[in-house]
């Protein structure tokens, strides 16, 4: 929450600042083939995940939280054991957009392949990635042209899809990367006519910097610049696995789907949590200390399944503790809101709440990628100090930033390089702002976490469900899902099953689970993308099916939304208050 009145002298002791980095990907793989349907994991490890962890390198005085969805740390996992089966036995790889860079021969003009594969590595923004390269512009444009006149598709040569496949991953390559890697320079200055030589050297890079995320994190840790965070498994809303009631906290008229209950939801959400941590300390070598529940979204019941599983902290967004505070006011109890600038805790759970300032962290998301960066920190670290001014309990005082750290950069002029490495200098240098982490500020003897009697069932997002449940589509998706668990569970009772076969059942109605499809869902978002996300949501749940013997049903196969809207940032990222 931004204020513009500055009162009283600025205080002598640091306030802790802390950046909540959240990286996460659904799962884009179709389990009954192994196809990764969609490359948005790899893309963003070799721009995204490199570049966040180059920039705190280059700052030792940094510090942030970083938040890794569990699901999406397997798909690294995955392309890293593809990548070292092809180089040891030329095994495919099952991304076909990555497969292009070394395969010996590409589709031929003219076929469905080929035209395929142009749109694939066409699905880049069109000013920050393709528009800045002049040869990734030439490649586009030619592109236009050949869907436009089928008649000459026949006489493009595969030399202009090789070159289009080079280019792709180049635009998609990490600034910090760009900057200094020679094999990245060099194939930017040739420009064209890219030789499988070429491909295979560029193969080479991606599959060295995918290869580096887990090491480069665990060493940020190491050192005390990092602190590592983790949502449940597969993403879920908690909340709504626990009691799809819970929207009636916030939205007491809001219709719900023809299910009032997922069934075994309390089961459900303490398996998340528990695979989670498990592929969390694989990756990672260590416990987290941490839970971003997926979107923020939290309630009573949730924050003390939190605390049950060990975690110390958790988040949200701050609609969800005026949400919170505003029945405590009008019974008197309070003379007036602590404010969101502070830690909490509700009822009995034994574990603390922060909550995200939508101001400061939508300014990064929506307003500072078409500012110079220096005016964009500037104007960052002016709130910051008048928060500073502002606000009583100084010993308490923390400002928690927290957004998507991935998406949000590819709107920034060379994926937020200027803005990142001004953030963290200005930062790490304060006179009275201070980098930290919440485990740092939780070790402090003077954190004494602010007491209210109980949270009011909610997400960062407006501090409702609104995006997940209530509406045609995503009730119609609820319904279809409390089915499929229906049927899962008779599956696992009967005895048909090996064990081996319910790990690998009770893993695919994860991926169902997760928040990813329903946040899609709806007319708001672009029709290209809800049909992406509805396919694939579909998808898992006939591969779940499959998984427990039973015939999916019909109502499968039909579309569940469409789209056609066009929210800012491509509906990706969304603002934390409502317009």
């Amino acid at each position: 929450m931004v204020s513009d009145t500055v009162q009283g002298p600025a205080p002598d002791t640091h306030t802790p600042v802390v950046f909540c980095w959240h990286m996460h990907q659904p799962d884009y793989r179709d389990h009954s083939t192994g196809e990764f349907l969609f490359p948005w994991v790899y893309l963003h490890c070799i721009k995204d995940y490199v570049d966040m962890a180059a920039h705190l390198e280059a700052h030792p005085e940094a510090r942030a939280v970083v938040n890794f969805s569990p699901i999406l740390l397997e798909q690294i996992e995955d392309y890293l054991v593809q990548i070292e089966r092809w180089r040891h036995g030329g095994t495919v790889i099952s991304d076909p957009v990555l497969a292009a860079l070394v395969a010996d021969t590409l589709p031929e003009p003219g076929s469905t392949a080929f035209l395929t594969l142009m749109d694939k590595c066409l699905r880049a923004n069109p000013e920050r990635i393709i528009g800045r390269f002049a040869a990734f512009q030439r490649l586009a444009e030619l592109a236009e042209i050949y869907r436009s006149r089928p008649d000459i598709q026949r006489y493009l040569s595969r030399q202009f899809l090789a070159d289009l496949v080079v280019w792709y991953h180049l635009g998609w390559i990490g600034e910090t990367v760009r900057r200094s890697h020679p094999i990245i320079r060099s194939l930017q200055e040739k420009s064209h006519d890219y030789s499988l030589e070429d491909r295979r050297s560029l193969f080479d890079v991606i599959a060295e910097l995918i290869a580096g995320i887990g090491p480069r994190y665990r060493h940020l840790a190491d050192a005390g610049q990092v602190e590592l965070a983790m949502n449940p498994w597969g993403h879920p809303i908690v909340p709504l696995l626990l009691d799809l009631q819970s929207v009636k906290e916030t939205l007491p008229e809001a219709p719900l789907p023809q299910y009032s209950q997922y069934p075994g939801g309390q089961q459900r959400a303490r398996w998340h949590l528990e695979e989670g941590k498990r592929v969390f300390n694989r990756f990672f070598c260590r416990e987290p200390v941490g839970c971003w529940a997926s979107e923020g979204a939290l309630s009573q019941q949730t924050l003390a399944l939190l605390g049950e599983q060990g975690f110390q902290w958790t988040a949200s967004g701050d609609s969800v503790l005026h949400n919170s505070v505003k029945p405590v006011l009008e019974q008197k109890k309070l003379r007036a809101p602590p404010g969101i600038h502070r830690p909490y805790s509700f009822g009995d759970a034994p574990i603390t709440v922060f909550f995200r300032d939508d101001g400061l962290s939508d300014l990064i998301g929506f307003s500072y990628a078409d500012w110079h960066a220096k005016d964009a920190v500037g104007d960052l670290v002016h709130h910051m100090e008048k928060i500073v001014m502002n606000t009583g309990d100084q010993a308490n005082r923390v400002i928690s930033v927290i957004l998507d750290g991935e998406n949000a950069w590819e709107y920034f002029p060379e994926n937020g390089y200027h803005f990142l490495d001004e953030l963290y200098g200005v930062l790490a240098d304060h006179p009275h702002l201070r980098l930290s982490t919440y485990q740092a500020v939780l070790a402090e003897p003077r954190c004494k976490p602010e007491h209210l009697p109980h949270l009011v069932a909610g997400s960062w997002i407006y501090g409702t469900f609104s995006t997940w449940i209530g509406d045609r589509d995503t009730n119609r998706a609820w319904d279809l899902l409390c089915e499929a668990k229906q049927h899962y569970d008779k599956a696992m009772d009967n005895g048909t099953l090996s064990t081996e076969q319910k790990v690998l059942a009770s893993r695919q109605l994860g991926l169902c689970e997760s928040s990813d499809w329903f946040w899609w869902f709806g007319d708001y978002n672009p029709a290209e993308v809800v049909r992406d996300f509805e396919h694939l949501y579909r998808r898992h749940l006939v591969n779940l099916y499959e998984a427990i013997g039973y015939q999916p049903p019909a109502s499968l196969f039909q579309p569940l939304s469409q789209g056609g809207g066009a929210p800012a940032r491509g509906g990706a990222m969304r603002p934390g208050h409502e317009a």
